[in-house]
């Protein structure tokens, strides 16, 4: 009997397979599709505090539109103002109503007194667990890497400390060294780390010479930067270890899995191949896993991870991959003429 049960932030999944953050969750009907699919937890779709200041300053905006157009008018609409988060709360309440797989809500804010004003606000939903979708984007150059980074460990601390529900970090790979700020917010108190997020970045349309905001799904081979962290970070924290970012398929999991990874989570396939997908990536894991004589997860969590490869280089000088991998094979297959 095949196994696929496992552990994220402390609380049993009944596979490694989780929904990101994404717009495909925020529908009720789409939520059952995909925990009938098979998902083992599910992440709804991140609040942004940016989103609601955007929406508030846009309210106001359309209500004082005709604003004192003459003496004696003084506006056409009654006073009202924007309700915060509230809508958010409401759906995110719905959402874990309807599901019986654990449910996790992601939160994005700017200051430090609405991250923990809004992390008791989700706590009082219900749900599962929290996910702290950490990113900087510095627009100045004064900010330096290591104040950053404290408040980041800062507002893990502060989040921490108002909320008893689980909480995990989801980081971008872009800080000096990644390993150093994990075992800090690990030390902070971090139930699991989720690697990688992926940032909305602009593009340029060079003909009408204007930016544009195409979709950022994930490719192919997206995934190594995770495979390298998950193998490195297996029994070095004690929060569990979520990847994250160009996972398709049943093999790219179990790459996942052999590097140290405890879960998975996946948005780009399901936009792609459709709600469904999860269970035939369930059904390849387990194929694997039979070929292969192992009962559960945990018979193979980790054997490629640093601590337990025979290659002591695979993690060590990362940067000569191509030379200790054998990149003259590869060489002679593309480019002999």
């Amino acid at each position: 009997m095949i196994n696929l049960s496992t552990n994220y932030m402390g609380i049993p999944l009944r596979n490694p397979i989780i929904v990101g953050s994404s717009n495909l969750v925020n529908d009720i009907s789409m939520l059952k599709k995909l925990e009938e699919a098979g998902a083992g937890a599910i992440v709804y779709k991140s609040l942004f505090e940016e989103q609601i200041h955007l929406e508030s300053i846009q309210m106001e905006d359309e209500m004082n539109e005709y604003t004192d157009r003459n003496a004696e008018m003084g506006s056409l609409f009654p006073k009202l103002q924007h309700a915060g988060p509230e809508e958010y709360l409401i759906n995110l309440r719905a959402a874990k109503k309807q599901l019986s797989i654990p449910l996790f809500a992601s939160l994005n804010c700017i200051y430090q007194e609405t991250w923990l004003e809004y992390a008791e606000l989700i706590e009082r939903t219900g749900v599962d667990g929290l996910e702290l979708n950490f990113f900087a984007v510095p627009r100045d150059f004064e900010t330096d890497g290591k104040s950053i980074e404290d408040n980041q460990v800062d507002l893990l601390h502060a989040v921490k400390s108002r909320v008893s529900i689980p909480v995990s970090v989801k980081l971008s790979p872009f800080y000096a060294n990644p390993l150093h700020l994990i075992s800090r917010l690990d030390l902070a108190g971090a139930n699991g780390f989720v690697l990688f997020n992926r940032l909305f970045e602009p593009d340029i349309n060079t003909e009408e010479m204007k930016h544009t905001s195409p979709f950022n799904l994930s490719h192919d081979g997206d995934g190594r930067l995770a495979i390298r962290y998950a193998g490195l970070l297996f029994e070095n924290v004690k929060g569990t270890i979520c990847s994250s970012t160009g996972i398709y398929n049943g093999n790219d999991v179990i790459k996942m899995l052999l590097a140290g990874a405890d879960c998975v989570q996946i948005v780009s396939t399901l936009y792609k191949n459709k709600p469904e997908h999860i269970t035939t990536i369930l059904a390849e894991i387990e194929n694997w896993m039979k070929a292969h004589k192992f009962e559960s997860i945990e018979e193979f969590k980790g054997l490629l991870s640093r601590k337990n490869t025979h290659n002591p280089y695979i993690y060590k000088r990362a940067q000569y991959i191509d030379i200790l991998m054998g990149a003259e094979e590869v060489q002679k297959k593309y480019l002999t003429v």
